[in-house]
This record gives C-alpha cells, structure tokens and sequence, in this order.
C-alpha cells in the first residue's frame, strides 16, 4: 500500500489529496460548492451539495494518480468544524441547510445564555466562549424551528453532526465523531472527554441525536465498497486547524502555527493539559492519539482569505485571489487605510457579533492597491492580537510561528506578519498541512507511519520571514489598527 488519502472538506471547496510515505502530495483534487447567505447574517450550505463534491473529489484524487482501493492504506477526513447538520437517519436527507460556522442567527440566544450567568459554567467545562460560532446553539435552534424535530430526535431518529460526522455517515454508515470536533460544539466536557449532561439539559438537546466520540486515530469504519470501487479504511479524524496542528508537527508544548485560510487560526499547544484563558481565547482538544489527549489555547479569526474572495466576488476588483499580491504590490503601504473585515462580527480576542466591516483613512489619493494592501494587512493585525493574548495566558514568549493555508504562499503578507508579530514566521516546504495532518492520523492507526516523532522528522522549512520594523513603528501600526477596531465594533443591531 503506497498512499493515505485525506478528505479536506473546507467552507468553500471540497478538496482531495493522496499522500506517499514521505508526507509528498502525489495528486490533488478540488471542487468548490455554493455559500448561500438567505438573510444577513446567516451563511448556510447544501449538505448533499458537500458529500458530493467531496465523493467527487476523492474519486478524481485516485483517478489522477492511477491508485486503486488497494493502493490505499487508510482514509483520514478534516474538516470545517462548527458547521451543523440534521439528518434522517432512515432516509439520510438533511432536514434543513447546514448552518456554517460563520452564521450569527443565534447570537441573540448566546446574550440570553450569558445574562443568565452561564457564560463561566460553559467555558470551565468546554473551553469554549458563549458565541454563536459553535454549534451547540446552531442545533438548539433547529430543534426549536423545524416541526417535530426535537420530539423525532428523542425517539432516535435523527441525527446531528459536524461535517466530519457527516461525512463519515455517508463513507461508512457509522455515526461517529472525534474529540477535537466534539469540543468545538458546547456540549463536549473537554476534562472528561464525554458529552456533558448539564449542557445538553441547558440548551434542550436531546443525547440521542449525538454521535459516538472515537480517537482521532483509530479505527473508524470500513467505507462502502461501491463508493471506491472496493473497501477502503477510515482511520483518521480532525477538524481542520487540530489536523493543521498535527501537520505541522507541532507536538510539543509552546509550539504554535497559524492557518490562513477562509478565516484564520492559530494554536498552541498546551500538552496534556487544558488552560483555560483569561483573554477571551479558547481552550480545546486538539487530539486522542493512543493514550494521550492534547490540548491548545486557539485563537479564530472569522475572515482572512474570505476577505480577499470578497475584492474578487464584491468589488470585483481582482479576478483571481491570487491577483491579490501583485495588486497590493503596486504601492509602497496602504497609505494610511485600515481595513477591519468584520462582515460576520469579530472573533477572538473581541468577540463582537455586532461589529461589521469598514474601511479607515480614505482619502481622493486613495485607490484598489491601496484597499488591497489594507485587507491583506488585516488578516495580520488580528493574528497579531491573537498571539498578544496567547502570550499572556500561556506564559511562554513565542519565537517562532509556523504557518501554511493558502494565503501563506503570499510573501507580501508573510513578511508583514512577522513585521507586526515581531516574531520569525517560517513555512515549510509542504503547505497543505491540513490534509496531511489528517493524512498522519489515519496513517497512524493503521502502521502506515510508525510514531509521531518520525512525523516531525518529514517537516522542513521552505522560507523563513524575519520581522524588519522596529518596536516603534510597530506598537504605532497596532495602535492605529486597535483604533480601527473600536470604530467597526457594536455597530449593528
């Protein structure tokens, strides 16, 4: 058996890729779907529309390298994590678009959860901010709305799920989650690894609609023969920036990566320990491997790579993302714009759902190099109070950032941030850590690869971004940024 695939199931695409045992991409495959946004602040997806991207792309991924079902040691799945699916188990058919992670319908719930006092109780035992991002909320209103929903769900026959669950449903028939999922819903006691019973008493959610809680390597299920062509292993489960973590190699704790994506996540790893943060960070599961559950303070940043779809797809003033950098390119700074992308609300550190996006400092001089220099500068100012805050509540000055995603092949924007981040920011050679972070756990479970310390041996260093301003202009830069902020925040209803 020569290859592992990953499923990397993300916000906008569905992706595919077969790794070799060096952790090489041996081919990729990738279909994007449609975001459909029916009211503001509500982003929903075509479940049915995702499982078959995803099925699609794994069957090109195989076609394209010529490899068999045989050829294939195991199946890893990672995932958009807080995404929330109902389904018929009888039928398997959605009841409802999946909410995405993005959405804020229930923020007014998370208010009335936090004006009752339970803000502290959920965060000891989840890690977890009350905020409309996670999916605990996300299925109490789809109980609450659709007709007979929470009484079908008592009997057993529905089911409820994060993408990787339903993913899993469909591959294998199994319906089964890992930790590092199971803690992104606010139902999940991370200290006990196990569904908490108050929580669900609290939001109405019945335990019968919940999947099964497996290790993230291990033995989840064989897939249906039909799909492939013949029987494949899933052994192998992430959501996506956990998996991002795992391939980066960063397993030990004070390590630390960033994943420029759709949004933005750093993690750092805390070992085997939770730390519960004082700065309005998160504490969750990054993995169960063997014996061992890890843990990491997280901070999410709702848009970044998503705020450059939007010059292409709002303003239309690039073509492609990747149009992006040379246009930034065209002018020296952003002179003086500030751009602040909070069109679905601020995450972490502010946890604003009523902030809204905004440009700063426009002038007549002002023109598109300038507004694109601005976004792509955003998406490093908010990592930047990430780590700030990651700093304070772990104790551990960070020397070096690991980073990868899409947007961390754009040089501009590497070299501003380790500019503001006053820290050496270094991507290696593979950037698709995602899907290999995936790859390594479902590789794991079944001795394709022999231990996580030879793992960490595969990652090398592509490029290395040193920090070039002085701490001067930098703390000018973050201040103006931090005004920025304050005028975008508690904007809307």
């Amino acid at each position: 058996m020569s290859f592992v695939l990953a499923l990397d199931q993300g916000t906008t695409s569905s992706r595919a890729l077969l790794f070799d045992g060096e952790g090489a991409v041996r081919s990729v495959a990738q279909k994007e779907f449609a975001q459909h946004f029916p009211r503001p602040g509500w982003v929903e997806h075509d479940a049915r529309e995702i499982w078959e991207t995803q099925l699609a792309t794994a069957r090109e991924a195989l076609a394209a390298a010529g490899a068999r079902p045989r050829d294939v040691a195991a199946v890893g799945i990672t995932n958009q994590r807080e995404t929330t699916v109902l389904w018929d188990r009888a039928t398997g058919e959605p009841l409802a678009p999946a909410i995405v992670w993005q959405d804020r319908r229930t923020a007014g719930l998370c208010e009335e959860l936090r004006t009752r006092g339970l803000g502290p109780l959920f965060q000891e035992r989840t890690g977890l901010v009350l905020d409309a991002y996670f999916s605990g909320t996300k299925l109490k209103w789809l109980l609450d709305e659709i007709p007979g929903a929470r009484a079908r769900a008592e009997r057993g026959e529905l089911a409820f799920g994060t993408i990787d669950a339903w993913l899993a449903w469909n591959l294998t028939g199994r319906h089964v989650t890992d930790p590092s999922n199971a803690s992104r819903t606010l139902l999940f006691d991370i200290h006990r690894n196990r569904w908490d019973e108050e929580l669900l008493g609290i939001l109405d959610i019945p335990a019968a609609v919940l999947p099964a809680v497996a290790d993230s390597s291990g033995p989840l299920g064989t897939i249906r023969p039909e799909l492939f062509g013949g029987p494949l292993t899933l052994a192998g489960m992430a959501g996506d920036q956990q998996a991002a973590t795992f391939g980066q190699a960063c397993l030990e704790p004070g390590m630390a990566k960033n994943t420029y994506g759709t949004g933005c996540f750093m993690l750092m790893n805390t070992g085997d320990r939770p730390v519960l943060s004082r700065n309005r960070l998160l504490s969750t599961t990054l993995w169960k491997v063997g014996d061992r559950l890890d843990y990491a303070l997280e901070g999410s940043v709702f848009m970044a790579g998503a705020a450059v779809q939007w010059l292409r797809d709002g303003l239309g003033i690039i073509a492609t993302s990747a149009e992006v950098e040379p246009l930034a390119r065209s002018v020296p700074d952003s002179g003086g714009v500030f751009h602040v992308p909070a069109f679905t609300g601020l995450g972490a550190p502010w946890w604003d759902p009523a902030a809204r996006g905004a440009f700063f400092g426009l002038t007549r001089g002002s023109h598109k190099g300038h507004l694109a220099r601005a976004v792509l500068e955003s998406i490093a100012y908010q990592t930047a109070d990430l780590l700030t805050a990651m700093e304070a509540d772990s104790g551990i000055r960070l020397r070096e950032l690991r980073v990868d995603g899409g947007a961390s092949r754009n040089d501009l924007l590497m070299q501003f941030q380790a500019d503001v981040l006053g820290v050496t920011v270094v991507r290696p050679r593979v950037t698709e850590t995602t899907a290999l972070g995936a790859a390594y756990l479902a590789g794991l479970a079944v001795g394709f690869w022999d231990t996580p310390e030879q793992l960490a041996r595969n990652w090398r260093p592509e490029a290395r971004f040193e920090p070039t301003l002085d701490a001067t202009e930098r703390s000018a830069r973050l201040d103006r940024w931090h005004r920025a902020v304050a005028r975008a925040k508690d904007w809307a209803d």
